[in-house]
């Protein structure tokens, strides 16, 4: 027979407790990095207050300050993870990619057309500030770097498509270059379709490679190779 409560009703079962108490923390901190993400997008970090975050909540700031101690680091979360959503929603955009020229110009197109790169280029930035942070950022980074190899280690696979570079290589060179030129991008006012051009640009065109069989190698090709990319002879 289970405990009882003075007046005979059943008394709580503490784990179920714990388990609620767990569950409403993490739906209280979604909440307060959802309105962060949105309103630091918006205004920037100095322009936001914690009262402000609080508030599109519909939270206390004191929430605030025990799930994040501080703004900063409230704004540093809010941008990797914003970070690690588009990388999930930029290889679902390029599962359907059935060469690798549409596979790269998928994940151009997709990690172009938000400011989430940008907003975590500042988080990159405040950590110079803030060491405390940088932690959380490597992490991000290494995801980033590491679940695109899987996803493009994936579709080389399916595809047959072959690569003198490894998937983290690829993977790494991908969002080195992407947030250099988005962050230029941002910072010259240029347009998405301009940013997504130039990443198309810097990165090189791919030529399609249709199977392991054909003796073919998939490659990234750079200006002075153009003439090669016409044989179909390419390397990545």
């Amino acid at each position: 027979m289970g405990s009882e409560t003075a007046s005979g009703m059943p008394a709580p079962d503490p784990k179920h407790a714990v388990r609620a108490t767990r569950s409403a923390g993490r739906k209280m901190r979604s909440l307060l990095l959802d309105a962060a993400s949105r309103l630091f997008k918006e205004r920037g970090l100095s322009g936001t207050s914690i009262s402000d975050i609080a508030a599109a909540a519909d939270a206390f700031p004191s929430q605030i300050t025990y799930y994040f101690r501080t703004k900063e680091a409230l704004f540093v979360e809010a941008a990797s993870r914003d970070m690690l959503y588009l990388a999930r929603a930029t290889e679902q955009a390029a599962l359907k990619a059935h060469t690798p020229r549409d596979y790269t110009r998928a994940l151009a197109e997709t990690v172009t057309a938000t400011d989430t790169v940008a907003f975590f280029a500042e988080a990159l930035t405040l950590t110079r500030r803030r060491q405390d942070l940088a932690p959380l950022v490597e992490r991000t980074i290494e995801r980033l770097h590491s679940e695109g190899a899987r996803a493009y280690a994936g579709q080389v696979e399916r595809h047959g498509w072959r690569s003198l570079r490894a998937p983290e290589e690829s993977s790494r060179r991908f969002w080195a270059i992407a947030i250099g030129v988005i962050v230029e991008g941002f910072a010259m006012g240029r347009a998405a379709e301009e940013m997504c051009r130039e990443l198309l640009r810097a990165l090189g065109e791919q030529a399609t490679s249709p199977s392991m069989n054909d003796g073919s190698r998939l490659r990234i090709v750079g200006d002075r190779d153009h003439s090669s990319a016409t044989d179909g002879e390419t390397s990545s």
